[in-house]
């Protein structure tokens, strides 16, 4: 069992920044995907960032690209989430995820990923 927790979540105002971090304990196990997805009240969850072990290339949803940056160090065991120019739409929970892909293939879909954190809250007003 892979247990992540996630922190760094809270209330910010418009064009704010937080930065969410995650302990990810097997992040530097084979080859593995880390996201990060939000859920605000009413929607569904959805995938905001990912990155893969080797490639190190991030994914970023649309509504976010060139507000948020999604790291990993692998020493560490840690995934991070810089954002940036925060706006009230972006209010929610967010989690971050991890799974190790036989495909290796990295996407957004929740249903994918096995691991999950308790969420953190990020408010934006």
């Amino acid at each position: 069992h892979v247990q992540l927790v996630e922190s760094g979540g809270g209330s910010v105002q418009a064009g704010g920044s937080l930065t969410l971090s995650c302990t990810v304990p097997t992040i530097n196990v084979g080859a593995n995907c880390v996201g990060w997805f939000r859920q605000a009240p009413g929607k569904e969850r959805e995938g905001v960032a990912r990155i893969f072990t080797f490639s190190n290339t991030p994914y970023y949803a649309d509504s976010v690209k060139g507000r948020f940056t999604i790291s990993r160090d692998n020493s560490k065991k840690m995934a991070s989430l810089q954002m940036n120019d925060l706006k009230p739409e972006d209010t929610a929970i967010y989690y971050c995820a991890f799974r190790q892909p036989a495909d290796g293939i990295c996407t957004f879909a929740a249903s994918q990923y096995g691991y999950w954190g308790q969420g953190t809250q990020v408010t934006v007003s």
